[in-house]
């Protein structure tokens, strides 16, 4: 099946371009969650006719993301967690935790944005990278300290 990108989606491709993909694919994820549309004779000439516009807006929308991802690599967070008696951190910071100190400094994103495999157990300073569009990508520093 042949649909057109609503928005940018990190798996798939940037917002404006048809993709073939499988059947369910389409009508169980990309339709309903409004990341794409079937690709009809009418969806082809409005995605024609609002090409320029679109343009516009991504090259905005870049320079936007550009800016948040230079403030985002210039923020260190700090979390404090409690430890037993070997040392072991009891807990973890997780993507939730993130997003919660991004909020408190005014900058949002979502979880899918957050390229972590599992939750930081480690006492010390870890790397953690953002992808805020498929072009633009940073990290932030998270410090963990014993309380």
């Amino acid at each position: 099946m042949k649909v057109i990108l609503k928005k940018d989606y990190i798996h798939l491709g940037r917002e404006g371009e048809i993709k073939d993909v499988r059947d369910g694919y389409a009508r169980n994820f990309l339709i309903p969650k409004g990341i794409a549309i079937i690709s009809t004779d009418g969806a082809m000439k409005s995605l024609k006719t609002s090409e320029e516009r679109r343009k516009k807006k991504l090259e905005q929308k870049k320079k936007a993301l550009e800016e948040m991802a230079k403030k985002i690599s210039e923020i260190t967070l700090s979390f404090s967690k409690t430890k037993n008696e070997e040392g072991h951190m009891f807990g973890s910071v997780a993507k939730s935790d993130i997003i919660k100190a991004l909020k408190a400094v005014n900058i949002e994103i979502d979880k899918e944005q957050i390229d972590m495999p599992s939750s930081l157990k480690e006492f010390g300073v870890s790397e953690v990278k953002i992808n805020l569009s498929i072009d633009v990508r940073t990290s932030l520093k998270v410090n963990i300290t014993a309380a």
